[in-house]
């Protein structure tokens, strides 16, 4: 038998098998109405709520420092420097910026302060940024 003879006399069945299906069993009836469905979700809608002016950071001024050091001299006081041997706990410390005192919202990734320029990663692929900069 030819290949065009076999699919003169499957084509025909397998026509009627699937109108059988889709039409008679409802199958198609089923598909358009679980569609429907689920076009008629709401819309995920962005909020545009106005954001709050940037805080503007404190120039670290005489004063403040002065101020700062007075407070770290009474803590130490207060500590008694022979509870830690006479170590001075707060040595080298600066008092915490504004940026990082102030909490970070919900939500929002913290890359850290911005004045900060992060880790060098130019050595991380040996000799790769020789090649990447002869590529340039």
């Amino acid at each position: 038998m030819k290949k065009s003879d076999l699919k003169k006399i499957i084509k025909p069945l397998v026509k009627e098998c699937i109108h059988e299906v889709l039409i008679e069993e409802g199958v198609l009836s089923n598909i358009v109405s679980e569609v429907a469905v689920g076009m008629r979700t709401d819309m995920l809608t962005e909020d545009r709520r106005p954001q709050p002016p940037p805080v503007k950071q404190r120039q670290n001024t005489l004063p403040n420092k002065q101020k700062a050091n007075e407070t770290k001299r009474k803590l130490m006081e207060a500590i008694n420097k022979d509870a830690y041997n006479g170590v001075n706990l707060f040595e080298g410390t600066q008092p915490m910026t504004s940026y990082e005192a102030s909490p970070t919202p919900q939500g929002s990734t913290d890359l850290g302060h911005p004045s900060d320029s992060g880790v060098d990663i130019s050595a991380l692929m040996g000799d790769a940024s020789k090649i990447w900069q002869a590529m340039k």
